[in-house]
């Protein structure tokens, strides 16, 4: 076998090819193969030709090890399936290759722990530059020098404890050439002295490269950084003159409008008397504002001139007077009271739980399951319940229901605009529950159902079944009492791509309400579990979302920012514009989806005088006083040892009766894992798992068998199955083909009856 046709492997990781013999099976032994070892793999071909077209196969050495059995031989393994055995000629050319190796390994792994995956670029969260300024590559190039810099401080160290250790074995074999007589054995000793000195000579001339390619880096990028400093301080230099004129256009725009509004005011004087010193009053009482900046420097919202405060008494719909006129009597309705059965005051509330027990505190290496799942689906990742919460996805998504009060006020308003502004907060309320939240609720088994029947307390009642299980779906549907029905069918897909988990729920969700019939959709933002493998997991929510009227062709545009730590804005900001079919914008909601959310009406709009970043004029909104429309409920006490729960989700897995055999409340595993035994509820969750697993399979061979014995349905699908309460057809706003409440489950509940309900648990 001959040596490799390439240099001498070097700290940089570059490609390193050569024969090395692989062992194949006990009959053939040992065999010839061509490796290339690249970008952090092994890659192996039976001839140099094969390059081109077949790669007898790849072991990424990110996760793999490597070890020596001895003078020749050694072996690479990832801990699964893929094991090299391989052979060197001698043993300098083994040591070259364990040198490249154990290199490559290095940084192959760094490049891994550190690579970035929040998705916030520098230049997505830089200062905003004039045009022609590279201040974002500037400041991704300076991030990737130092990258590669911190990559050579790495190579050194590597290299510096190969030579410790080929010193060392050095060392030993001059001590025991020293101790021996000129024996026959001198001669044997002497050559391993001479090839332990070889091995020496090849890992301080890697070492050597290292240290050149650092010098060389150091030098280059001294005076890129030296540049990178300056543009820095004159791009700080240009945002202060850029604030400068924008507090100038301030109160440019300011004088002129009050001109405008004084100009108003004498006209009418003209007419009518002048204000008493009551009204004034209540105008200093109301002259409140604040600026609702919009991260994106899309817009911005001044407040609008007291003159239309005083107008909107009389002819201007304000918040005072037109917003949901029944809000107080709302808030102050007693929530066991049924208008329709004015009997039922006197039946007393169902007291619900307060507590469940606490979470129990069970170590388990996360990344000894999860690196193994990269880029796979979760839902098809098989875990133990140490990385759940005791309710189902089911449970889950009746959460959602945790402010139905918003509804419940949109379906007062009077106008659909301000109808809009509610639905928009409830669509940002679902999120609210996710700050703490980083348990995985347990997927449902197909047929599994929940329902919560708050019709007595709030005046509605919800049902959720598990309608499909590739891809696994859930149909939701919800009605209230107090006018306005909720369904939605989601589909959740995830992706775990090594550092961090990307949650992305499909489906659209609609909001009826009979009054005015309009019909709300939207759909929900991305979901980002960060710190997977290593610190505190944290979650964030990050996309735009579209509510939109079918009914008015209303439209509120609502977006929430990525957390970046570069930003000096608000964390988990939310801000929109309510707008009308002829894009006018009527109402400017600003908050953070786990805190609060405000809304305030624009009295009136203009295209501001400066450029934005990207060329484009702002939009100046003026705004009456903002009025808060939504904020998150406090946890209740000791919710850290509850998983976070709200007080509404402590009461999800509260047992009931009368529930269907469906419900998640009988979920074996889940309620053992709510009690704290949870090496139980592990076996009991693989065990339903199976059975799941066995009802899929026959139900596959049934479906064959019809299709073997009838040609009419030879295009049938190999899983027949359908839904119990809910029933497949095409939704005739968004055309999508959606699972909707047949009717049926209240019917079967007030009866006793569930004859139709799978044996699931």
């Amino acid at each position: 076998m001959s040596e490799p046709k390439t240099p001498t492997p070097t700290p940089a990781g570059d490609t390193y090819k050569g024969w090395v013999f692989k062992w194949t099976n006990y009959i053939k032994g040992y065999q010839r193969r061509w490796f290339v070892l690249s970008n952090g793999l092994l890659s192996y071909y039976r001839t140099q030709a094969e390059m081109g077209h077949t790669c007898r196969g790849t072991i990424n050495l990110a996760t793999a090890t490597i070890t020596v059995d001895d003078a020749c031989n050694f072996v690479i393994s990832n801990g699964g399936a893929q094991t090299y055995h391989l052979k060197a000629s001698c043993e300098v050319e083994r040591q070259r290759w364990i040198t490249a190796l154990e290199l490559a390994k290095a940084k192959a792994a760094r490049m891994q722990a550190e690579s970035d995956d929040s998705g916030d670029d520098f230049s997505s969260s830089s200062p905003p530059v004039a045009p022609g300024q590279g201040g974002g590559s500037q400041n991704t190039e300076v991030q990737s020098a130092l990258r590669t810099l911190g990559s050579k401080v790495e190579d050194l160290s590597t290299c510096n404890d190969l030579i410790s250790k080929h010193g060392s074995a050095l060392q030993r074999s001059l001590s025991e050439l020293d101790s021996l007589r000129l024996t026959g054995e001198a001669g044997d000793k002497i050559r391993q002295v001479t090839e332990r000195a070889t091995l020496f000579r090849i890992t301080s001339n890697a070492m050597i490269n290292a240290c050149r390619d650092f010098l060389a880096l150091a030098q280059a990028h001294s005076k890129r950084w030296q540049k990178a400093l300056q543009a820095e301080r004159e791009q700080r230099v240009r945002l202060e003159e850029t604030l400068e004129q924008l507090a100038k256009q301030h109160n440019h725009l300011e004088r002129a409008f009050r001109g405008a509004a004084q100009s108003n005011a004498t006209a009418d004087n003209k007419s009518a008397t002048g204000p008493g010193k009551g009204e004034a009053s209540d105008e200093d009482d109301d002259n409140e504002f604040f600026d609702a900046m919009e991260e994106a420097p899309e817009f911005i919202t001044v407040p609008a001139d007291p003159q239309f405060h005083k107008r909107s008494s009389s002819n201007v719909s304000g918040f005072n007077s037109e917003i949901c006129p029944d809000d107080q009597s709302l808030n102050e309705e007693p929530l066991a009271m049924n208008q329709e059965s004015p009997s039922q005051e006197l039946v007393p509330l169902k007291k619900r739980r307060a507590r469940i027990p606490d979470k129990p505190n069970y170590s388990l290496n996360l990344w000894s399951i999860m690196k193994n799942c990269i880029g796979k689906e979760l839902s098809k990742i098989p875990m133990p319940v140490n990385f759940n919460e005791p309710i189902s996805m089911l449970q889950r998504l009746s959460e959602d229901l945790e402010y139905h009060e918003l509804l419940d006020k949109a379906s007062k308003c009077q106008s659909s605009l301000e109808q809009m502004c509610y639905v928009a907060a409830f669509s940002v309320s679902s999120y609210s529950t996710t700050v703490y939240r980083t348990g995985k609720p347990f997927n449902p088994l197909l047929g599994e159902t929940y329902e919560l029947d708050r019709r007595r307390e709030s005046g509605y009642r919800s049902l959720c079944e598990q309608v499909s299980h590739h891809p696994p779906a859930a149909a939701h549907h919800v009605i209230s009492d107090r006018g306005w029905t909720l369904r939605q069918e989601i589909t959740v897909a995830s992706k775990f791509r090594g550092k961090y988990l990307s949650i992305m729920p499909l489906g659209t969700i609609h909001a009826i309400f009979e009054k005015g019939n309009n019909h709300y959709t939207w759909k929900k933002v991305t979901t980002t579990v960060h710190n997977i493998i290593v610190g505190k997991l944290w979650i964030d929510q990050s996309g735009e979302i579209d509510v939109v009227n079918h009914t008015t062709g209303d439209r509120c545009h609502l977006k929430f920012a990525p957390y970046s730590y570069f930003s000096r804005d608000v964390a988990r900001k939310v801000t929109g514009v309510v707008m009308d079919k002829d894009g006018k914008a009527h109402y400017v909601l600003s908050g953070t989806w786990d805190e609060k959310m405000e809304f305030s009406r624009v009295m009136q709009s203009s295209r501001g005088g400066e450029n934005g970043t990207e060329g484009k004029q702002k939009t100046v909104y003026q705004t009456l006083k903002a009025r808060e429309v939504w904020r998150r409920n406090p946890l209740p006490e000791g919710a850290e040892t509850m998983y976070y729960f709200t007080a509404l989700a402590l009461t999800l897995n509260e047992s009931e009766d009368g529930v269907a055999p469906t419900d998640s409340r009988r979920r074996p595993d889940q309620r053992l894992m709510e009690d704290g035994r949870w090496d139980e509820a592990n076996s009991e969750k693989q065990r339903l798992e199976e059975k799941q697993r066995t009802v899929r399979r026959e139900r596959e061979r049934e479906a064959a068998s019809q299709r073997t014995s009838s040609q009419s349905e030879e295009g049938a699908p190999h899983d027949s199955y359908q839904a119990l309460w809910f029933e497949r057809c095409e939704d005739r706003i968004t055309g999508e083909q959606v699972h909707i409440y047949k009717g049926g489950y209240w019917e079967a509940k007030d009866r006793g009856t569930w004859e139709g309900c799978p044996d699931i648990f």
